[in-house]
């Protein structure tokens, strides 16, 4: 009994007081402290607590790695279970072992197993170098469970320190990256390696922090101030979340909105290419008008996010017309159709609010690919089975029209504001190429341009056009908006949808 306490105290106490007052002084916590601050009160139950790479002789108190760097457990978070992992950098810098990766596959295996989600708060100096292949090979076990169980758990990361090399693939293979400010490093190549390979002088904050990787690579979801505010927002995403891909989503209490639906009536300007904020519409429609946004500093000009409609949990998408007009280009792409394929892997019904000019046109999209991008787009909605229900706002032009989430890649039921316009072509620049002669010989052009694009809507974007031929099931009241959305909802929940047998698809990745 002697022998068991003094080694559960050695491994409770990580790499000990200095090494934990260290990691305090640089304003982070220990790999304890998170668990405690992230689970219920006393739900812990710790798995591997003396797993221990090398043991040869249990007697030994002189553990030169406790617990091997990671602690490993289940608990509940608003009683509901989650396994979960936490890195804990006061023992060898948490860098990763053979037997420390053993704790962490341990853990997503008991995961994927009883269908319940995972998290990991990584907070480590990459692989311990001492261990060589095997380090390596444990980083391999790992990702080989990242994709095993993707698509059958929800996958949560929590970056709360380094995340360097090939450490950092496995958050980038799970569903969703938390990084906090000024504390959280990923990248493959450090600064002093790309210093020495290319000559460019970069600050690691610069390189791979969490305002870099929330803004311009994308490679994050959620960006926060502190370590408490990041595990908290872990808490309420979890809360729109199913544990699994066999059940359904949380239902929650419905609530009304609490800003005013009356106020959807004016919300659009008349000038159809003034912008607005499209989360102000989507706020006045869903529950309590909690909007839970995902990816919020990526590719702006799209918004995606969780809410629910009368406490079904639903996944939001919508184009943004303060960004770029709302276009579709290659980064808001590759957003809109991850999103889409997580909701549609964990059985949240999608809301898409479309308000869209086209593609965003340009040598660099074109160059970059935006025909791929674009593609995603196309292939996640038609691949989607879950319940679609598209409203289109304002503007749903050409391509960018289908790839919204249109009746033609198998929405359920598409409704429109009296405002929509869906058509080819913006009226603008249809009628420069249908009547380019006419405006030629005019004598005053811009007149005329105006009084024809006026002719073209009506003729030809007018969203009664779309309704006549069956595209658009209901033009309704933007007041009623929630009511219909909340209707609609209720109509297609027990959708089933049988496809043709196959390995799988061939995303154009």
């Amino acid at each position: 009994m002697q022998l068991l306490q003094e080694r559960r105290r050695l491994v409770l106490s990580g790499g000990g007081e200095k090494k934990i007052a260290e990691q305090h002084q640089k304003g982070k916590l220990t790999a304890r402290e998170r668990i405690d601050l992230l689970l219920d009160e006393g739900s812990f139950v710790e798995l591997g607590t003396f797993v221990q790479g090398g043991l040869d002789d249990a007697g030994n108190l002189d553990i030169k790695n406790p617990g091997e760097g990671v602690v490993a457990g289940s608990g509940t978070i608003d009683g509901r279970r989650v396994y979960l992992f936490a890195q804990d950098f006061t023992v060898a810098g948490g860098s990763l072992g053979e037997a420390h990766a053993r704790k962490i596959c341990r853990v997503l295996d008991l995961a994927g197993q009883n269908g319940v989600p995972v998290i990991g708060l990584n907070d480590s100096g990459g692989a311990r170098i001492q261990e060589g292949v095997c380090a390596l090979n444990g980083y391999g076990e790992i990702f080989y469970r990242n994709m095993l169980y993707s698509g059958v758990v929800p996958q949560i990361s929590v970056i709360m320190g380094p995340c360097a090399g090939g450490a950092a693939y496995s958050p980038a293979l799970t569903d969703f990256v938390f990084m906090i400010k000024q504390k959280s490093h990923m990248f493959i190549t450090g600064p002093q390696v790309i210093k020495a390979a290319t000559g460019e002088s970069i600050t690691m904050e610069e390189l791979g922090g969490a305002v870099t990787h929330n803004s311009t690579s994308g490679v994050a979801h959620f960006l926060a101030a502190s370590e408490e505010e990041g595990l908290k927002q872990v808490r309420a995403l979890l809360g729109y979340l199913p544990p699994n891909n066999l059940d359904d989503p949380p239902l929650a209490a419905p609530r009304d909105p609490e800003l005013d639906g009356e106020e959807l009536l004016g919300i659009i300007p008349g000038d159809s290419d003034k912008p607005y904020d499209v989360r102000e519409v989507i706020r006045r429609v869903v529950d309590g008008s909690d909007f839970f946004e995902v990816h919020a500093h990526y590719a702006r000009n799209a918004v995606v996010g969780f809410a629910r409609l009368t406490g079904m949990a639903v996944g939001i998408v919508a184009n943004q017309p303060r960004v770029k007009a709302g276009c579709l280009d290659i980064d808001a792409s590759d957003k809109i159709a991850r999103f889409v394929r997580f909701c549609d892997a964990f059985n949240l019904p999608l809301v898409t609010l479309v308000d869209v000019p086209g593609f965003l046109p340009g040598v660099e999209q074109e160059w970059g690919g935006i025909i791929r991008h674009g593609a995603k787009i196309l292939y996640a909605y038609a691949e989607a089975t879950v319940p679609k229900i598209t409203l289109v706002l304002r503007k749903a032009y050409g391509g960018a029209y289908i790839a919204m989430g249109s009746r033609a890649l198998g929405a359920d039921l598409c409704l429109a504001w009296p405002s929509a316009e869906i058509a080819v072509m913006g009226p603008e620049a249809a009628v420069q190429i249908i009547h380019r002669r006419e405006l030629e010989s005019a004598a005053e052009p811009e007149k005329l341009q105006r009084e024809l694009a006026q002719g073209y809507r009506r003729r030809f974007a007018n969203p009664y056009i779309a309704a006549a031929r069956g595209w658009i099931e209901e033009v309704i009241d933007p007041r009623q908006t929630r009511e219909y959305l909340c209707r609609a909802m209720g109509m297609v929940s027990q959708k089933r949808v049988q496809r043709p047998p196959r390995k799988h698809g061939n995303i154009p990745l």
